[in-house]
């Protein structure tokens, strides 16, 4: 069983839904980055998702691409990545971890390589965003069987005759991208998340995670009340820049955190 599948038993049993937080990786340098990434789980993170910095998000809004450009700056590479995780693994064994991005660094590492040294770093999933269904199996041919989850994105467009091919050969759980648009965008309606999540869940028993746009604390508990988790990214990459503090960062995921 994966750390992914055994968070979300774990978080029926209590009977709530995951916080799962998002930061690049190297923002605004590696050493700051990977001491958040370890003050997260205590603050209240369930599952969490490293950014892969790169050159060209076309995801991403203004706040993760800035991110990702400072890391980069900063030096920030996918053997770097790798090592945070490594380092987060020295002291936790059990928080998943997700790696998100797009394929081009992936590919320019080698996705052998990648996927035998992510396996080795404690990666339990993985997001690419540009990376579709019918074009996946150059990577997921490694990472399936490493045992690394392929967290398929689901989104407003995504119709009844578009899903079964996405859920095919999806694990550990489905992103519902919640908003049409790149990140940090405007904020769905609860009505409309709610439609969205019931269908998804028609078509499958994966959990369901729903992000985009969801900034604030009331925010969080309201998607949360709704899906099987709840995203909150820009929002965190945008308190470590502007207060340039983890401690207050640290306090920020605290007041998202999931109690119910």
């Amino acid at each position: 069983m994966t750390r992914i599948t055994t968070t979300f038993n774990i978080l029926k049993q209590q009977g709530r839904s995951a916080l799962v937080t998002f930061v690049m990786a190297g923002d605004p340098d590696y050493a700051t980055s990977l001491a958040l990434l370890k003050s997260l789980p205590a603050a209240g993170a369930d599952i969490i998702e490293i950014g892969m910095p790169f050159s060209d998000p076309m995801a991403d809004g203004p706040t993760i691409q800035a991110a990702g450009i400072r890391a980069l700056n900063a030096g920030q590479t996918m053997a770097k990545t790798l090592a945070m995780a490594t380092e987060f693994r020295k002291e936790n064994q059990n928080t998943p971890l997700v790696l998100m991005g797009y394929y081009n660094p992936v590919f320019s590492y080698g996705p052998e390589r990648f996927a035998k040294d992510a396996k080795a770093a404690g990666i339990d999933g993985l997001i690419i965003v540009d990376l579709p269904p019918e074009e996946s199996n150059e990577l997921t041919k490694f990472t399936d069987p490493a045992g690394i989850d392929f967290i398929r994105l689901v989104t407003p467009t995504t119709d009844d005759a578009r899903l079964p091919t996405v859920l095919k050969s999806a694990s550990g759980f489905i992103y519902y991208v919640s908003v049409a648009g790149i990140t940090g965008a405007h904020s769905a309606d609860s009505a409309s998340i709610k439609q969205a999540v019931s269908r998804f869940r028609s078509h499958t028993k994966l959990p369901i995670i729903v992000g985009f746009g969801i900034k604030t604390p009331e925010q969080s508990a309201a998607t949360a009340a709704l899906a099987d988790g709840v995203v909150v990214g820009s929002a965190i990459v945008e308190k470590l820049h502007t207060t340039q503090s983890v401690e207050k960062t640290v306090t920020f995921v605290k007041s998202l955190a999931i109690h119910s």
